[in-house]
């Protein structure tokens, strides 16, 4: 064993600053609860149970085959790829992309959102984050020394931001805000005339405007999500996420891409050159396998998870708890019954029943109050995690 002559610390305190650790704690109630011989019901992290269609999975195993996959693949993404987004894009927005400048593929958004703070910003600057929100948005501010400012998103204003409330001073500090629509985790959409507010508060104020958009395709109820750069003059201030990972069931491929301001994804381009090589040339043939199958033929896995929430709620409606109705994505974001802490209901619900879930102040201070249930398990599965529930919140005592 190396002996160090003086103590050290191999531990950065950027660490400490990258908040919340409850998936890390949820992993360790299911040990609890797996000890008490409860059987496991996974509604805690969002990730597909079911594969891709066979036309995907034999796209990425026909370019697993070929000899000339294997080469570093670019950081950008492949010309093939970066116009295959473009066409999809002009197929499902109307916009028009230059897949040379406007287009960058990615390892899945969460690497574009974590890495975009160390692109554009310097320590000491700030950002307007959605609170509650997805956890990536502040741990990318975390490492990049950059201040979080949160940006409340409230059940009575549909969890919309009101742009109005934001003083003065927060936006002479403020040097890009982050929204999300559909939104993990609290399955709120937005529609065209949002984002026209959007675009415009963020040019009164000359902040970049970050739009996370993965579960674009993942709407319910006839509903299609927009995209910000359907708004004239959005390309001037705005940058958007898109991810293959929930639309197609590809999250295990790490493929996503940014769409929009050039100089921004120029910026974020030459970072990413210096830390990687870019998304596994399969991954990417798959990529545009998926999307060219949208095109041609779409058939959103938005209608699996709009069967599952009906199923769902209903259920726990008749179990007694009143969950509302998630209009998009695959998240069920409820109110924990009177008298008990987000986080004592999922960890009491966990190892009581074995249903695991996220504890909403996971997400910002606004969470708290609240839960999230993803639901990526088929339907008998989540009929008997309702049961479960009802059970629970019957008889179980608030700690």
């Amino acid at each position: 064993m190396v002996q160090f002559m003086k103590k050290q610390s191999f531990r950065s305190t950027r660490l400490d600053r990258l908040g919340s650790a409850i998936f890390a704690e949820v992993a360790q109630w299911k040990q609890e609860a797996k000890s008490k011989g409860l059987t496991i019901i996974n509604l805690d992290i969002g990730s597909p149970d079911q594969p891709p269609v066979e036309e995907l999975r034999s796209a990425l195993a026909n370019a697993s085959l070929r000899s000339d996959t294997y080469r570093y693949p670019g950081t950008e993404g492949t010309l093939a790829f970066r116009q295959t987004v473009a066409k999809w894009f002009q197929h499902r927005f109307g916009v028009e992309l230059d897949p040379h400048e406007e287009v960058l593929s990615l390892m899945g958004t969460q690497d574009g959102l974590a890495h975009l703070p160390l692109a554009i910003s310097d320590p000491g600057d700030a950002a307007l984050l959605p609170d509650p929100g997805y956890p990536v948005y502040g741990a990318g501010l975390a490492v990049a020394g950059v201040e979080a400012i949160p940006l409340p998103l409230l059940e009575e204003n549909g969890y919309l931001p009101d742009f109005e409330a934001i003083p003065q001073s927060i936006w002479d500090k403020v040097k890009f805000m982050i929204l999300n629509y559909p939104s993990n985790p609290l399955s709120a959409t937005a529609d065209l005339a949002f984002f026209e507010r959007a675009v415009h508060t963020a040019r009164k104020h000359g902040v970049l405007l970050v739009h996370d958009n993965a579960y674009s395709e993942m709407a319910f109820d006839g509903q299609r999500p927009p995209s910000v750069l359907e708004i004239p003059g959005a390309f001037d201030i705005a940058i958007e996420f898109h991810s293959l990972s929930k639309s197609y069931h590809l999250a295990g491929t790490r493929l996503g891409f940014a769409v929009g301001n050039r100089e921004v994804l120029s910026s974020l381009r030459a970072l990413k050159n210096n830390i990687d090589f870019g998304v596994f040339l399969g991954a990417q043939e798959a990529g545009i396998a998926a999307l060219e199958m949208d095109i041609r033929d779409s058939k959103p896995i938005a209608r699996v998870y709009e069967s599952r929430r009906d199923v769902f709620v209903k259920a726990l409606h008749e179990q007694g708890w009143n969950v509302p109705t998630p209009s998009a994505t695959m998240f069920l974001w409820a109110r924990v019954p009177e008298g008990w802490s987000s986080r004592a209901f999922s960890q009491s619900l966990l190892t009581s029943t074995g249903v695991a879930s996220i504890p909403g102040n996971a997400f910002g201070s606004l969470g708290e109050g609240y839960v999230r249930l993803a639901m990526v398990e088929p339907e008998h599965v989540l009929l008997e995690a309702a049961q479960r529930i009802g059970g629970f919140i019957r008889t179980a005592q608030p700690e």
